[in-house]
């Protein structure tokens, strides 16, 4: 998944002549704290609204405010992780998307960004959770998936997280199966240590109403 397949077709940029007020509204009807500052097809930069409570002129136009991000963006075939990396990194809640040619062709919001994970993730699929803790030498992403198929399961999703300091990772394993008892037991016998799982079938449910409410709350 590529930055141009996530652009939001709601959001509308804003121009150097709009005011500051126009833009806080805006930004209140999007729930957002960040918008581009658009010249026809030209990206000028992001502002957001500390920007704005910073110059304290709400009817001042945009052209004059001085841009905290002005060169914050995202080009179309950037993947999917870097779009997270860069709006995790400077907790934006909306990146612009460039074309190679430098114009702007639209934005990524950070509820499209949550909405997509969640297809990533499949966290929509019904399944069980395996969380491994590993040593990070010892991680072999074949033998992992050899265990889970050994047991009639496939993995459906795979992401793992490293620690400051440490030579482990932990690594979260969504498989295809709620009864995932088999496969805890084939990761014992292979001296795996097995920090957390979720197989029930109402630790499922209530994973995916959680979720649903996080979209409901982002009004996606």
């Amino acid at each position: 998944m590529i930055a141009k397949q996530l652009i939001s077709e709601s959001i509308i940029p804003l121009k150097t002549s709009d005011t500051g007020s126009t833009a806080l509204s805006m930004m209140d009807d999007y729930r957002i704290s960040h918008l581009p500052i658009v010249d026809n097809v030209d990206f000028l930069g992001l502002i957001s609204d500390v920007d704005i409570y910073n110059l304290n002129n709400f009817d001042e136009p945009l052209g004059n405010f001085a841009l905290s991000l002005p060169k914050t963006y995202v080009v179309e075939y950037d993947h999917f992780y870097e779009v997270v990396k860069l709006i995790s990194y400077l907790k934006l809640t909306l990146v612009p998307v460039l074309d190679n040619n430098n114009k702007y062709m639209g934005s990524i919001t950070l509820n499209i960004l949550v909405k997509n994970f969640s297809k990533i993730a499949a966290i929509n699929n019904p399944g069980g959770i395996i969380v491994l803790d590993i040593n990070n030498n010892d991680y072999s992403l074949t033998e992992i998936a050899q265990i889970v198929e050994s047991n009639g399961a496939k993995v459906l999703s795979l992401y793992v997280t490293s620690h400051p300091d440490s030579t482990k990772i932990e690594v979260t394993l969504k498989i295809n199966k709620i009864d995932i008892l088999p496969v805890l037991q084939t990761f014992n016998r292979y001296n795996y240590i097995v920090k957390a799982s979720y197989s029930e079938k109402e630790n499922l449910d209530d994973l995916r109403e959680r979720f649903e409410s996080l979209m409901n709350y982002l009004n996606i």
